[in-house]
């Protein structure tokens, strides 16, 4: 029995198809969800599938690519965490209450107008 291989070129060939499926799928549900529920609610417009399609490239540029679930050594909201850790417990407490009052100026706490 041989062996068969795909070579680079028919891995292309049937590559491509299948990005399209998917693109063409992910255009389709968003642009069913957001007419079935966006012009109701918030009475905006409807979208057709091309503006569907350029929703989500817009996403994508906006907030990056669809990673699957639970992040790996690339997540960069872990890594800010960590990073942000490790300046708090580097802080003499004159610094973090020095941050503590200028985050409350900035922000004002959760939930909670600046009475000023």
């Amino acid at each position: 029995m041989r062996n068969r291989k795909f070579s680079k070129g028919k891995k292309f060939i049937f590559f491509l198809p299948v990005v399209a499926l998917i693109a063409a799928a992910l255009g389709f549900i968003v642009m069913y969800l957001w007419n079935w529920i966006l012009p109701e609610v918030t009475h905006c417009g409807q979208l057709n599938f091309w503006q569907a399609i350029g929703l989500l490239v817009l996403c994508r540029l906006l907030f990056g690519n669809f990673n699957k679930g639970g992040g790996g050594p690339g997540n960069r909201f872990r890594e800010k965490a960590w990073t942000l850790r490790s300046k708090w417990d580097g802080m003499n407490e004159e610094q973090r209450a020095k941050f503590k009052e200028e985050y409350k100026r900035r922000c004002g706490g959760w939930g909670h107008r600046n009475k000023e």
